[in-house]
């Protein structure tokens, strides 16, 4: 983009309360069939105006059309039986009942090419559409088919691209994979798991990120975040890889967080979404302690490569609340655009 600091948020927003349970996730729908369809393209325009009221320049759907970042991408493909479910634990924090891999994984259809080309035709602003990560969907799911992480992950690169390539061709200018699994897993991420993120960025033209980040404010990861200490030097071990991968942007966590701000410096030359809002909390920030934390990027970072965005989704928050921390974010950015 032109404008310097560009802000955009990681992903989710909160859903109005008459489409789903507010400030849950995996919030079943209120509505059904037509009506349902109807719904999410209202909740749709309703997030894309917060936004722009917000002054949020780079837009997205706040995936309002989905139940879940990961899950609901994984119901459109084949291989997966979502009657048969185990008890997995995700990301080695917390359990959850999840779908099984019974058989050969692959993608027979789009799952939300038409959701971007309905947000397309509502705004000239630049969009960011984000697909979950392939590390991070084989830990949303019980494996009895492949038997192999690395397999696996492969074949939902594969669908991932395809999926990618569509939303591309939809007039999605930036594609995000959700790689929350790369903050946890350091060994297979450098073994194959930026292999496999390569693999799902193939041949595309359009910008790529890759957002990583220490998980929703929901209690399971407020809880492990207590237990990594002073500093959260978890970046450390993926960063130097990513900065040499064909990825144009990483995404990641620092309002409120113990990451040391000069770990950025490990991916000097990419395009960094720097996370200055705390999704963790109710409290807003104000747009200074924005800037403040955008300055202190800016010593790692180029004023043209620093894109200004929230630490995470915020869909378990209040609307209210997020509204207020989408103008923060946009106002402290302006402070800091004026002083460059």
């Amino acid at each position: 983009m032109s404008k310097r600091l560009p802000t955009s948020t990681a992903g989710s927003l909160p859903k109005p309360a008459w489409l789903a349970e507010p400030e849950t996730l995996w919030s079943p729908w209120k509505m059904e069939g037509e009506a349902l369809i109807e719904g999410k393209q209202d909740a749709l325009r309703v997030t894309l105006q917060e936004q722009q009221q917000a002054g949020i320049d780079i837009v997205s759907d706040g995936e309002q059309t989905r139940q879940h970042f990961v899950t609901t991408f994984i119901e459109h493909l084949r291989g997966v039986d979502f009657e048969q479910r185990k008890t997995v634990k995700i990301r080695n924090r917390y359990e959850a009942s999840v779908p099984t891999v019974v058989g050969e994984v692959s993608r027979h259809q789009p799952v939300f090419v038409e959701d971007a080309r309905f947000l397309r035709r509502q705004t000239d602003k630049p969009i960011k559409w984000a697909l979950p990560g392939p590390m991070t969907m084989i830990d949303t799911l019980y494996d009895a088919h492949y038997k192999s992480r690395e397999k696996l992950a492969w074949e939902f690169a594969c669908a991932l691209n395809q999926e990618a390539r569509e939303l591309e061709a939809a007039g999605v200018d930036i594609i995000q994979f959700d790689e929350p699994a790369f903050n946890v897993f350091f060994d297979e991420v450098n073994d194959w798991g930026i292999a496999a993120l390569e693999r799902a960025i193939e041949g595309l033209k359009c910008e790529t990120a890759v957002h990583i980040c220490y998980g929703y404010g929901i209690k399971a990861n407020t809880d492990w975040k207590k237990t990594l200490g002073s500093e959260w030097r978890q970046y450390e071990e993926v960063f130097p890889k990513l900065q040499r991968s064909s990825i144009d942007i990483v995404s990641l966590e620092c309002q409120n967080s113990h990451v040391p701000m000069e770990l950025i410096e490990l991916l000097r030359g990419k395009k960094v979404m720097l996370g200055a809002i705390d999704v963790a909390t109710h409290d807003i920030e104000t747009p200074e302690d924005v800037a403040a934390t955008l300055r202190k990027a800016l010593e790692f970072v180029d004023a043209d490569k620093l894109y200004p965005c929230t630490n995470c989704g915020m869909a378990p928050l209040p609307r209210s609340v997020a509204r207020g921390k989408l103008s923060a974010l946009s106002a402290g950015a302006e402070i800091v655009r004026k002083e460059l």
